[in-house]
């Protein structure tokens, strides 16, 4: 089952409606940027080197890839880096990186009323572009047998046409209660993440993308 902020990114998209290089224990030294086209502009981030990616699936209207740490599965993990996009989003009347963020997180909660929690970072700037990040969490989720708390950090971005996501969701056993976010953990996960950036696409320029890698 993938985290439940992708399925809600997914989700938010379907009405407005390339590759991972380099595979990647959660926090050990980064790997090399990856670099991928999605739908109007590539999408760049690091891959910390103890994941790799298990999962993509590009269709007319939207893009997922996921990460998970190596010896787990896309259906078995504890941690998982996700990156999705969302094509022409941006260009919905009154969409912005902070909205798409609160919708995210509003799904969030309805998958663990009880035991939400979020925590804003805040506005930024990615590449220029509209950007927001927040911290979203399930102290108790899933099927009983399958019981566990979620914690997701992710970086909303509009772009020139596409809204994307940068996601990186944790599991750890289930609480009754509202989980406590631990600001330093996942400011240091966005820190291991970074650079994002978001880059034109150049015509006939092929990976590893130059362009987007010497700015």
């Amino acid at each position: 089952m993938r985290s439940l902020l992708t399925l809600f990114a997914l989700l938010c998209a379907l009405p407005a409606l390339a590759n991972a290089q380099n595979p990647g224990q959660g926090d050990a030294a980064p790997a090399p940027t990856v670099i991928s086209p999605i739908f109007g502009q590539l999408v760049m981030f690091t891959l910390p080197s103890d994941f790799v990616t298990v999962f993509e699936q590009p269709t007319a209207g939207s893009y997922i890839r996921e990460a998970v740490l190596k010896g787990e599965t896309v259906d078995k993990w504890s941690q998982m880096i996700t990156v999705t996009g969302a094509k022409g989003l941006a260009e919905k009347p009154g969409m912005a990186a902070q909205y798409f963020a609160a919708q995210l997180a509003a799904g969030f909660q309805k998958a663990c009323p009880t035991t939400f929690a979020v925590k804003p970072l805040g506005p930024t700037s990615i590449s220029g572009e509209d950007a927001f990040v927040a911290i979203a969490s399930c102290g108790k989720v899933g099927a009983s047998a399958e019981q566990h708390s979620e914690t997701a950090l992710i970086v909303a971005i509009k772009g020139k046409t596409d809204v994307y996501t940068v996601q990186w969701a944790e599991r750890t056993p289930s609480n009754a209660e509202n989980l406590t976010i631990d600001e330093s953990k996942w400011k240091s996960r966005l820190d291991r993440l970074a650079p994002i950036r978001l880059c034109p696409i150049v015509p006939n320029e092929k990976p590893p993308y130059p362009s987007c890698v010497s700015k």
